[in-house]
């Protein structure tokens, strides 16, 4: 018997149709696309049935290219050519790159988007274009599995990318013709397969090693939202650096200096493979550029011992931030392949005093999270519940006079988030404002990165304070960052959508953040000397323009005791003791308080002259 679809009359139900959507792991060693079917999330596999793709792009002179495995595999035959671990390169500089220049078996140059760009074969390539090679295999991939054109997709990023990496993720993935639903942090889509496998309520920690970045996040599961209570990490720290580390004790060992592009990769490859081969086994051999050497499993410990706590040194930070202890933890989740290292599993079993949990593929488990994402967000599941609020890793402010950053919104702030605070002119007649972006944790504007400038006009000349400047910063679920800037009185307004050239360089945001605590006291110190000096100058300001209209009012002892009142504070600025600053506007306030009660009566005396008190009834 056929069904029939009832609806009002008037009306037309069209039956629900599923839109394909898709989550992305896009990470540094290997990337996984995975879509939720008949209510399951998991990953798709390649015609061959491999689900791991290597993040591995290599370039032919045919204006070919191959992604994955058999891309991988010539990395030591075409280095130049043959690009791995680009995303520790996204949303960085060009002197960011040149530093690791000895580590790194590639030509850059500059390119016009001020990123840098691999010399190959097919010309210069940037780390966006090469990853939106990525991402269309995978695109590619997964429509050829699901049948039919993509709705959307969730991409995964570190919880620690900054906003030049986030962008970076995003253009990438417009390139490869891909919809960007959200940017989703890596250890929040592991929570959302994991909290959704378990039911799990509760703090968690997931603790994310992959190849190319850390992260370590706390959420509380309750209900079905997902709350980032804080999260830390290191943007260039992972299982590469395992890599490296071998390499060269190897290198060392055999007195190999500044090998070519082609033995630097071979020997990185057999190092990566001696790593995974020491998960199981006690010992292993490398042999690379006719030396053979044996690396038991203490030795290679021994070697990446400092990474790991590097690591550890990050959760207990994270910890601190949401005010939590080890004890109130209920579970910690491993994410990446780099978990897979005994000693990993072994020391961050330690740190929060219980077994972990490795149940879940560490491989494919943020993508699988991301799949379910991406299926609540394409609308194939409007009943569903599920919140996810994820957080920003650096405080975002603004440069206020004096040099001084003003924090509009703090750090572990979850997101979207909108913030607003009004601010004013420093100046009589004043009819523009630079707005200056920054992202940090310091107190000075010097010490914290500029995200991006922009003016706005049109403010009507007025008295220096009586402006009223609307700052309101937006931060989306994506963690990306627009900010305008409007004049209350005229509605003028000013706006940009923060799209920095390139992103902190490696250890920027852990030295910022451990900087903040370090020098809290220096920087409080710095702060409230630059304070005084603002209004030390406001109060001179003021009273050198009401001199030169007022000045008549003064008898001559009364003039030369203010000047000399104000020639020592003049002087007093030029000091770094808050207690001269100080002393020396406290000597001159009385004084030019003094005058500006005489102005007054003087004024209000000029506009009753001639008038009597009936004038006013």
């Amino acid at each position: 018997m056929a069904l029939l679809q009832i609806a009002e009359p008037g009306q037309f139900q069209a039956p629900h149709q599923h839109r394909l959507a898709v989550g992305i792991d896009l990470g540094t060693t290997n990337s996984l696309v995975a879509a939720v079917r008949s209510g399951k999330a998991a990953t798709l596999p390649d015609a061959a049935g491999r689900h791991l793709l290597p993040s591995v792009v290599r370039y032919l002179p045919d204006q070919g290219r191959v992604v994955g495995e058999e891309a991988r595999a010539a990395a030591a035959t075409d280095p130049l050519n043959t690009i791995i671990s680009v995303k520790r390169l996204m949303g960085r500089g060009l002197e960011d790159i040149r530093k690791l220049g000895t580590e790194m078996p590639y030509r850059f140059r500059p390119s016009l988007q001020g990123m840098p760009a691999f010399e190959t074969v097919q010309g210069d390539k940037t780390p966006v274009e090469v990853s939106a090679d990525i991402l269309r295999h995978l695109r590619e991939r997964a429509e050829a599995t699901l049948g039919g054109e993509l709705a959307g997709a969730v991409i995964t990023v570190p919880a620690y990318f900054d906003e030049a990496q986030r962008q970076a993720t995003r253009d990438a993935a417009t390139v490869a013709g891909l919809k960007v639903l959200r940017l989703l942090n890596e250890p929040t889509a592991a929570a959302v397969a994991y909290g959704l496998d378990h039911q799990a309520e509760g703090v968690h920690a997931i603790y994310d090693l992959g190849g190319g970045t850390f992260d370590i996040s706390l959420l509380r599961l309750h209900q079905g939202v997902f709350e980032v209570l804080a999260t830390g990490g290191d943007a260039a720290l992972g299982g590469d650096d395992f890599d490296r580390a071998i390499a060269l004790w190897f290198m060392k060992r055999h007195g190999i200096d500044s090998p070519d592009a082609g033995l630097q990769r071979d020997i990185l490859q057999q190092a990566c493979a001696a790593k995974e081969a020491l998960t199981a086994a006690e010992s292993v051999t490398l042999a690379a550029a006719g030396y053979q050497d044996e690396l038991t499993r203490a030795e290679f410990e021994a070697l990446i011992m400092p990474l790991v706590e590097k690591t550890l040194k990050a959760c207990r930070r994270c910890l601190r931030d949401a005010g939590l202890k080890t004890d109130e933890i209920r579970e910690v989740v491993m994410v990446g392949g780099s978990t897979r290292v005994p000693l990993v599993r072994h020391r961050v079993g330690e740190f929060f005093g219980r077994p972990v949990l490795t149940d879940i593929d560490p491989d494919k488990v943020v993508a699988v999270g991301a799949a379910i994402q991406a299926d609540v967000l394409a609308g194939n599941k409007p009943d569903s519940t599920m919140l996810l609020l994820d957080v920003i890793p650096l405080s975002l402010g603004l440069e206020t006079m004096g040099g001084l950053v003003e924090k509009i919104v703090p750090r572990n702030t979850p997101i979207p988030v909108t913030r607003v605070q009004e601010f004013t002119t420093y100046q009589d007649g004043q009819t523009a404002m630079s707005i200056h972006v920054l992202q940090g944790e310091r107190e000075l504007v010097a010490d914290c990165r500029s995200l991006a400038r922009f003016t706005l006009r049109g403010i009507p000349p007025m008295a220096a304070g009586a402006a009223r400047i609307r700052v309101v910063f937006q931060v989306d679920a994506d963690g990306l960052l627009e900010v305008s800037a409007t004049e209350m009185q005229t509605g003028a307004r000013s706006e940009i959508v923060v799209k920095p050239s390139y992103g902190l360089s490696d250890g920027d945001v852990e030295r910022m953040l451990s900087d903040s605590w370090q020098q809290a006291e220096a920087d409080k110190a710095a702060r409230a000397l630059l304070e005084e000096k603002v209004e030390s100058r406001a109060i001179l300001e003021a009273v050198r323009q009401a001199l030169k209209v007022d000045g008549g009012l003064l008898c001559e002892g009364e003039l030369k005791t203010l000047e000399e009142g104000i020639k020592h504070l003049d002087i007093a600025l030029g000091s770094s003791q808050i207690v001269v600053v100080r002393k020396a506007r406290e000597a001159l306030t009385p004084l030019a308080d003094a005058f500006a009660a005489r102005r007054m009566n003087q004024h209000i005396q000029e506009a009753l002259s001639g008038h009597k008190l009936s004038d006013w009834e």
